[in-house]
């Protein structure tokens, strides 16, 4: 079993690159289904959702192989419409392979996903917008048939602006007849980016970033060469990182138009914070001031995904910060394995109230889900002694080598098998 060993109370110096994005890369790894033909993907980053996606490819029939950071993709020869139970089980975003093999395939069978245990997460709206482009869908048993085999473009309202079923019903609508327009869509960063690699592939998708996306579907679509964008959270994590420790470090391809709630917050507790177009330099010294409640809400609000790491930057914080979630119920499952640490968390219902500590003490510490697994390695950084990080699977999900990266900004921090 891997954990992560990490002596705390070092300065951060030093320049890391970021990694492809990872919620980006698997909507546009499900995309690569409606081009049927071969897709280079350059900046992949190595992740186990990226490995669990590429075996849902290869079990429908397709190919994949890498070459250094670059990921080979071939959808020419699918042989199947299926995705099995084990698989859809390894992570919450297999569900956006049901748009694409539908729109494919006319015909798709999936079990209910799996992934982190943050709370109910229902694919209620997937399944009713493709029902409203007309596609058949028994969800009974807890596996989803699902058949189509002709949809109608129309218009689909939202009743919220769901990340996984914009980029769902973006995939489906490139099959179906007729324009498709998405109401109330979700306008995050990662889907521009599917816009991007869709309309590099020949699609006509229009919107992406605001409520109202357009999709002109029944377009022969090709292959391309692509550069997924950077990982915003995992950026988001080095800046929280160097909050947490102190010291100066530069994100080498990082972008702050895409997480410029976070940056606000840790400018606001003290942090120097410059970007251009090479990437973002943080300078963060002495302890960290309290800021205003900081409330996860849709992009362009501040992201659930930073909500656990930038708690784990404010532990040590002069007087209290509150922290309100309101995108999933279980996102403070952290804060117990924080307050091993030494934190002072109380927590309310949705509302978490960070008081702050003169000191952390390194102790042993579990993972229990992937912005939580790095929240720790965040608050460790800045924790006296040593800190065992374990059940680092998670973290693996959504972050190549963040023992790696963290030595390249100068922690002490080892990966070890037990």
């Amino acid at each position: 079993m891997s954990q992560l060993i990490i002596r705390g109370g070092r300065r951060l110096e030093g320049e890391v690159g970021i990694q492809g994005a990872k919620n980006s890369i698997l909507p546009i790894l499900a995309a690569a289904l409606v081009t049927a033909d071969q897709i280079e993907l350059r900046g992949c980053p190595r992740l186990r959702d990226v490995d669990a996606s590429v075996r849902i490819l290869q079990g429908l029939g397709c190919t994949a192989c890498w070459e250094k950071n670059t990921l080979l993709v071939d959808t020419r020869e699918i042989s199947g419409c299926a995705v099995s139970d084990r698989l859809c089980r390894e992570m919450r975003s297999s569900a956006i392979f049901l748009g694409a093999i539908l729109a494919r395939c006319g015909q798709a069978e999936l079990s209910y996903p799996g992934g982190c245990e943050l709370g109910p997460r229902p694919i209620d709206l997937h399944l009713s917008g493709l029902r409203d482009l007309g596609a058949e869908v028994d969800d009974t048993g807890g596996v989803l048939h699902c058949s189509a085999p002709r949809i109608e473009g129309r218009e689909i309202v939202l009743s919220l602006p769901s990340v996984g079923a914009t980029e769902n019903l973006m995939l489906a609508a490139c099959g179906a007849a007729g324009i498709t327009t998405i109401a109330n869509a979700a306008r995050e960063p990662e889907i521009v980016d599917l816009q991007n690699f869709l309309t590099a592939c020949g699609a006509r998708v229009f919107g992406a970033g605001t409520s109202t996306i357009s999709i002109e579907g029944r377009r022969p679509l090709h292959g391309c060469t692509y550069t997924v964008m950077p990982d915003r959270i995992a950026a988001a994590t080095y800046l929280c990182a160097a909050a947490s420790a102190g010291g100066t470090v530069f994100l080498r391809g990082g972008r702050e138009e895409y997480l410029s709630t976070v940056t606000a917050v840790l400018r606001e507790a003290g942090c120097s914070i410059l970007s251009d177009g090479n990437g973002i330099a943080c300078c963060c010294k002495g302890r960290l001031s309290a800021v205003r409640p900081v409330r996860t809400a849709p992009y362009p609000g501040f992201p659930t995904d930073a909500q656990a790491i930038l708690m784990a930057a404010f532990l040590k914080n002069r007087g209290a910060t509150v922290f309100e979630e309101n995108m999933f119920e279980n996102r403070y499952r952290h804060v117990d394995e924080l307050t091993r640490m030494g934190a002072d968390i109380r927590v309310s219902g949705r509302t978490a109230v960070v008081c702050g500590v003169k000191s952390l003490h390194g102790a042993p510490v579990c993972c229990t889900d992937l912005r939580g697994g790095a929240a720790l390695c965040v608050a460790a950084l800045a924790a006296e002694g040593e800190t065992a990080v374990r059940e680092i699977c998670h973290i693996d999900r959504g972050y190549e080598d963040i023992a790696r990266d963290l030595r390249f900004l100068g922690a002490d921090i080892v990966r070890t098998e037990s």
